[in-house]
C-alpha cells in the first residue's frame, strides 16, 4: 500500500491557500487603529491589567504612550520589564490575564487590545532598530545560561546589561526554544522568533553555542567550575504517553514535534497530514496542532478531551479559534485504544467519563472515531540528565523565590522548575529576576561589605 491509501499526504491544497491559511492571525494595527484603540484605555490607577501581568509591564503608561504618538518610548517601558514584549504581544493568553481584567469588561463587555497595543510598540521599535540598551563596563564575571528559550533569553539579557560575559549553551539548532520550535505557525509570521532572538543579542556580550546538549556535551558540574554562575532555563522535553493500546502505531504522532516541523518547514506544502484527524488533550498545543491540520488541509479534525469544556487549559478564546476553522472539540472522553489495520492507524476507541464523588471515572461505554492520523497533546515533562545532586520538586527543579537552586551558584527558571507555568511571559519574568538576583550575588563577590569597628 502507498503512502496515499492511508490518508495521510502532503500538498493538499494550492499555494494561495496554503499562504492565506498560514498568514498572521492578527496583522499589526496601523498607526490610526492604534490611537483610537489606545484612547478606548482609562490609564487607571493601581491598574488590575498591571497586576495581572507577569512581568509587570506598565500598561496605562505604554498605552497612553501610543495614544500620544509616542510608539518608541511605549516599546521602552514594555522592553525594561519584558525583553521578548515582541513574542508575548503575539502569544500570549492576554485573554486570561491583563484583558480579562480590564475594567472596560464592565462598560462594554469588551477588554482594550493589550496584546495588539503591545505588538504595534514593539514591532515599530524593533523595524526601526531601535537599540534601547547597553552594556555596563565588563565586570569580568561569566555567567553560563544552558537553555536558549524565553527563560534563557531574558537572563542573559539581563547580565549582559549588567556588564556580565555570557555564554548560551543549547541543544538545538536555533536560538529561540519554545518560540522558534513550540508556537503555532500563524501565530508568529515571516521568521519573527529569530528576528527576535537577533535584536536580544545585539546588546553584545551574549555566545550562543547551538547543538550542546547538557548531560551528553557538558554537566551541570562542570560548568559551575568554569563560571561564576549558572542558569538552568531547560523547558520541557518529555512528551507524556496515552498508555493505550496502539500508541506505536504508524499515524501516532506527538503534537510538540509535528508543530516544530511545520515551523520549520520552508514549504508547508511538504508537510503531511492526515483526511480525519484526532488530536488527544485540551490545552494550548491540542488547539495548535489540531487548527494547523484544518489550515493544511485535514478534512475532519477531533479534538477529544476527557473532562467538560471549564476543565481545558486552552482559553475560550483559543477553543472559539478553533471551532470557527472547523475543527470539533469533544468533552468527556478518553482514549482506550488505538484502531490498526495493516500496520496504520484506522481509529481510535474512546471512553465516555464522568467525575464521580469528585474523580474521573470511566462510564463503560465506549465508542469508536474513525481517524488516520492521532496527535498526542497531553503535556510534557522535564527531563534533563548531568544535573548532579539537584534537589527536585514534583519532576522538577526546585528553586526559591528569587530562583536559586539547591546548589550554591545555579539558579534556573522557566517551564523546568516547579510551578512553572507553560508560559512565554512567565519564564521571561523568571529569567530576568534570577538575572537580577544573579548579578546582586556577583557584586557582593567583586565589592564585599566592610565590617565596621
Amino acid at each position: 500500500m502507498g503512502r496515499l491509501e492511508t490518508g495521510i499526504k502532503n500538498g493538499r491544497l494550492t499555494p494561495a491557500e496554503y499562504g492565506q491559511n498560514f498568514s498572521d492571525l492578527h496583522p499589526r494595527l496601523g498607526d490610526h487603529e492604534a490611537l483610537v484603540e489606545s484612547d478606548r484605555c482609562y490609564f487607571c490607577y493601581d491598574a488590575p491589567c498591571m497586576t495581572a501581568c507577569p512581568t509587570s509591564i506598565d500598561i496605562p503608561l505604554f498605552i497612553r504612550q501610543i495614544s500620544t504618538g509616542n510608539p518608541i518610548g511605549s516599546a521602552k517601558t514594555i522592553f525594561d520589564q519584558n525583553i521578548l514584549g515582541g513574542m508575548c504581544a503575539r502569544v500570549c493568553p492576554t485573554e486570561q490575564l491583563c484583558e480579562d481584567v480590564c475594567v472596560r469588561n464592565t462598560a462594554e463587555e469588551r477588554p482594550v487590545a493589550i496584546g495588539r497595543l503591545q505588538r504595534y510598540a514593539t514591532d515599530t521599535a524593533m523595524a526601526a532598530n531601535k537599540q534601547f540598551y547597553s552594556r555596563a563596563e565588563p565586570t569580568g564575571k561569566t555567567v553560563a545560561v544552558v537553555g536558549a528559550g524565553p527563560a534563557g533569553l531574558a537572563c542573559a539579557h539581563r547580565l549582559a546589561v549588567n556588564g556580565h560575559a555570557v555564554v548560551i549553551y543549547d541543544a538545538r539548532e536555533k536560538a529561540g526554544g519554545l518560540n522558534e520550535y513550540g508556537i503555532a505557525t500563524y501565530k508568529a509570521v515571516d521568521d519573527f522568533a529569530q528576528q527576535e532572538v537577533d535584536y536580544v543579542l545585539s546588546i553584545g556580550g551574549i555566545e550562543v553555542r547551538n547543538g550542546q546538549m547538557l548531560g551528553r556535551d557538558f554537566t551541570l558540574a562542570e560548568l559551575s567550575t568554569r563560571y561564576d554562575a549558572v542558569f538552568l532555563g531547560l523547558g520541557l522535553s518529555g512528551v507524556n504517553a496515552l498508555r493505550a493500546e496502539g500508541e506505536d502505531l504508524e499515524g501516532v504522532e506527538d503534537a510538540i514535534s509535528y508543530i516544530s516541523d511545520l515551523r520549520q518547514a520552508a514549504d508547508k506544502a511538504d508537510v503531511a497530514i492526515g483526511r480525519r484527524v484526532v488530536v488527544i488533550g485540551g490545552g494550548m498545543t491540542a488547539i495548535d496542532v489540531a487548527v494547523q491540520a484544518k489550515l493544511l488541509g485535514a478534512e475532519e479534525v477531533t479534538i477529544c478531551y476527557r473532562r467538560g469544556k471549564e476543565h481545558m487549559n486552552a482559553s475560550e478564546w483559543e477553543q472559539d479559534l478553533a471551532a470557527s476553522k472547523g475543527v470539533m472539540i469533544r468533552h468527556w472522553l478518553a482514549p482506550k485504544r488505538i484502531i490498526e489495520r495493516d500496520g496504520r492507524v484506522a481509529g481510535i476507541e474512546v471512553e465516555y467519563t464522568e467525575m464521580l464523588e469528585g474523580r474521573l471515572a470511566g462510564t463503560g461505554d465506549t465508542g469508536v472515531i474513525a481517524a488516520d492520523q492521532v496527535f498526542k497533546a497531553i503535556g510534557q515533562t522535564f527531563v534533563a540528565s548531568g544535573l548532579g545532586a539537584l534537589q527536585m520538586e514534583a519532576g522538577r527543579i526546585a528553586t526559591d523565590a528569587e530562583g536559586l537552586t539547591s546548589i550554591d551558584g545555579v539558579w534556573a527558571g522557566g517551564d523546568c522548575i516547579v510551578g512553572g507555568d507553560d508560559l512565554t511571559v512567565s519564564a521571561v519574568a523568571q529569567g530576568r529576576d534570577a538575572a537580577e538576583s544573579i548579578n546582586r550575588k556577583l557584586a557582593a563577590v567583586a565589592h564585599p561589605a566592610v565590617a565596621v569597628a
